[in-house]
């Protein structure tokens, strides 16, 4: 059984016990987190697509950590101009494990 969940704005293919790093959230540490929009829900025998959400369908997780992502590395440069910028991003993620669906 797998579902499709938005979360912060993007879509994530969630399974049972499965572990995902998805954009920053609020919630702490060791917290339960309940995802209401389940844009679909399949089994083995059946597939659910909402218009644009599932009614009475959530996805419940817990938070393991909060953490960044590698470093991203944007440079620039200018052939003789005498132009160079470098920098770096760390984008905020959690880890989150997926209890329940349904």
């Amino acid at each position: 059984m797998f579902a499709v969940v938005d979360i912060a704005g993007q879509q994530f293919k969630v399974e049972k016990n499965g572990h995902y790093y998805v954009p920053k959230l609020s919630q702490e540490v060791d917290s339960e987190v309940k995802f209401e929009s389940v844009l679909l829900l399949s089994d083995s025998k059946k597939t659910q697509v909402g218009a644009p959400n599932l009614d009475g369908v959530s996805v419940t997780a817990k938070v393991l950590e909060h953490t960044k992502d590698d470093k991203v590395i944007v440079f620039k440069k200018k052939r003789r101009k005498s132009y160079r910028k470098f920098k770096g991003h760390r984008q905020q993620l959690t880890k989150i494990e997926v209890t329940s669906i349904g």
